[in-house]
């Protein structure tokens, strides 16, 4: 997890597991410069505590929230599903655009990611270019042309 800031200034929030995939996406955003206000945690219960400011992030505003959620499935400890799940039923949270960026192409993970509100299902490219096109893409509109509430 990169501690560097308190959390209070994060645009991004990258939950995955995979390390090699999580440097691929950090380098991505780099190449773009939208890495420096992001975050990375290896976990659903990771994301939650960022989420909703406990554990380690105790400290932090909740109303500080990240402009885009980058979610994985399939992860150890809590999934993507039951994170999503979580951050969608709550009124202070479910506001937050959610990504699901996934190696899935199951069809029940994204029907059940679209009901409960995903923004967005994007399947990883196995591809190095393709991978980090579509990072750079998904970054460019989240952070840039999407028009959030505040």
């Amino acid at each position: 997890m990169n501690k560097k800031m308190n959390g209070n200034e994060i645009e991004i929030l990258l939950v995955e597991d995979n390390v090699h995939d999580a440097e691929l996406t950090i380098r991505s955003l780099k190449k773009v410069n939208l890495a420096n206000k992001l975050i990375h945690v290896r976990d659903g219960a990771e994301a939650l505590d960022f989420i909703f400011a406990k554990g380690d992030f105790a400290g932090r505003n909740i109303l500080n929230r990240p402009k885009v959620v980058l979610l994985d499935i399939k992860m150890p400890k809590v999934d993507g599903i039951e994170v999503l799940r979580q951050i969608k039923s709550n009124e202070t949270t479910k506001t937050i655009p959610v990504v699901m960026m996934t190696s899935s192409k199951e069809e029940q993970d994204m029907i059940s990611s679209y009901n409960l509100g995903v923004n967005s299902y994007v399947v990883k490219p196995v591809d190095f270019e393709g991978f980090v096109k579509a990072v750079c893409e998904l970054g460019l509109y989240w952070l840039i042309t999407n028009q959030q509430i505040q």
